[in-house]
């Protein structure tokens, strides 16, 4: 990964003294770490993943395993891993990388600011000659995430050549719980879900969501927020978005994640993703120089 005189070069580009820094951890992963006195967060330069935000007086959000192996070509497990250009397996390619081309490579920093009590780290990646070996689309993916009482992630991709595309997206968010099986995730009665575990048959939420077994929904032409009330850890994370149709909810279980090498005995009980999407039928079309913006906004309270 990066040599410690390319993390000196980074730190002497965009480092505030005090409140941002690159630093270098996990078997030399570099990432911009945040401190203030209303935050402390993390992102991962690899993936362009945030892997930890923590307000002032509440414990962390996010869930990253004790396994995830730290290795070039292998995507981190936890945080906010980024999906794009297609979101799990991708149909017309079978051997293409679950969940896309840009988990499992180096992002660029673009840019560390501060204002009033935020502090936004701005990454980008593009499309290269050998991701367009996989996926003919010239991309330019520029990732935002806000850091302060709340955190603000923007996902904004640009068609930067002459050949319309259209792509999948999602912020697969693994917020950190006390106990998946006593966790809800409110905001999604009355809605219709794609049950990947059950022959991807459609079906009706009714009610809150509870978890009682391996999860992997698809909840279809969703707009409004979502609450995780989290009873063991005494909190309720608010997950708003703009421009996003679909929210997935999964959890892999015990059969599942027990097959996982990268996630720890029992450590599916100690989160939920819900994550910010467009999949499916609502992927997103780009025509030439046009551009999409893809955002979450979390926050966090106290039960």
């Amino acid at each position: 990964m990066a040599s410690a005189s390319r993390i000196s070069a980074l730190n002497q580009r965009f480092e505030i003294p005090g409140i941002a820094a690159i630093v270098e951890e996990r078997k030399g992963f570099p990432s911009v770490r945040v401190q203030t006195p209303d935050v402390t967060g993390e992102v991962q330069l690899y993936g362009g993943q945030v892997s930890s935000w923590k307000p002032a007086g509440a414990e962390e959000v996010f869930f990253v395993s004790s396994k995830t192996r730290w290795q070039e070509g292998t995507a981190i497990r936890g945080g906010v891993p980024i999906c794009f250009p297609w979101f799990a397996d991708r149909t017309e390619g079978p051997k293409s990388p679950a969940h896309g081309l840009v988990r499992t490579k180096p992002w660029r920093l673009e840019a560390i600011t501060h204002a009033d009590s935020n502090v936004t780290v701005a990454l980008s990646t593009s499309a290269d000659e050998t991701t367009k070996k996989v996926w003919q689309g010239d991309y330019h993916l520029l990732f935002c995430a806000t850091f302060g009482d709340q955190l603000r992630l923007e996902l904004i991709v640009t068609n930067r050549g002459s050949l319309t595309f259209k792509f999948e997206e999602a912020l697969h968010s693994y917020y950190r719980v006390g106990n998946v099986e006593k966790t809800k995730v409110r905001g999604l009665g009355g809605c219709t879900y794609v049950d990947k575990t059950d022959a991807r048959k459609e079906k009706h939420q009714r009610g809150d969501v509870t978890l009682t077994g391996e999860t992997d929904r698809v909840y279809r032409g969703t707009s409004s927020s979502v609450e995780i009330e989290d009873p063991v850890l005494r909190r309720r994370i608010l997950v708003a978005k703009e421009d996003s149709r679909d929210t997935v909810v999964w959890n892999p279980w015990t059969q599942k994640a027990a097959a996982m090498a990268d996630l720890g005995a029992d450590e599916w009980r100690q989160f939920v993703c819900v994550e910010t999407a467009n999949v499916g039928d609502h992927g997103v079309t780009l025509g030439e120089v046009q551009a999409h913006t893809m955002t979450a906004l979390i926050s966090v309270n106290s039960m």
